[in-house]
């Protein structure tokens, strides 16, 4: 979809320097950016940010693998590549919060506004339906931020032990360091075995809530 004029976007601008959320979904919904549609967006940039952090953690542990087997002048290449690893890996495990955040804010301001909406209603019938489609979203949304908490969750300890081992060989590039970084391994592969069983759990869980509310009435 076309984003529009200068009107859309200083309204927006408006919107974020004055710290107000409802003013920017309510402009991107009068120009057609329905919240429904941008939390399927944004679930789907997280699931996405997911599946790269995945690979991006599997790619790390086998650079970090790699310097366990090295002999002499080679350490130095490799310690560079695992450093060069890590930072990704950082960059990555920054994505995925940053997008579980977005994906809550958008979620925020859709349940706001459903449920005011509620009291609109002239039919209790279908006041009542829209309740009920309401708690059943709201419930498959928080096992889903659930799920996605916790495999970004997984990231934190990885990432502790990564940069603990990059600093340590930066600063002792010899047989003691290697011998630790050995010891490490076998930690590191268990948690990230962990990390990417958990992450695939989260974009399973991602999709279905996806298709939930695709193939859900058109009710907000």
């Amino acid at each position: 979809m076309r984003l529009p004029s200068a009107l859309l976007v200083s309204w927006v601008v408006l919107g974020i320097f004055s710290g107000c959320s409802s003013v920017y979904y309510d402009t991107l919904e009068k120009f057609g950016y329905a919240k429904r549609q941008l939390l399927v967006e944004r679930v789907e940039k997280t699931r996405e940010a997911q599946a790269e952090a995945k690979e991006q953690f599997a790619s790390a542990l086998e650079k970090f693998l790699a310097v366990t087997k090295v002999e002499g002048g080679e350490l130095q290449r490799k310690y560079a590549e695992m450093n060069r690893e890590f930072a990704r890996s950082e960059t990555r495990a920054e994505e995925v919060h940053e997008r579980i955040a977005a994906v809550g804010d958008v979620a925020d301001e859709l349940f706001r506004e459903w449920k005011q909406e509620l009291g609109q209603y002239t039919n209790p019938s279908l006041r009542a339906e829209s309740q009920r489609q309401l708690d059943a979203t709201r419930r498959r949304y928080e096992d889903l931020m659930r799920v996605m908490r916790r495999a970004a969750a997984r990231m934190e300890p990885v990432l502790a032990t990564f940069r603990d081992q990059v600093l340590f060989l930066k600063h002792n590039l010899n047989a003691r360091a290697l011998a630790s970084l050995d010891t490490t391994s076998r930690t590191l592969e268990a948690d990230i075995s962990r990390l990417v069983a958990d992450m695939e759990i989260s974009i399973r869980e991602s999709e279905a809530f996806i298709r939930s509310l695709q193939d859900a009435p058109g009710s907000k």
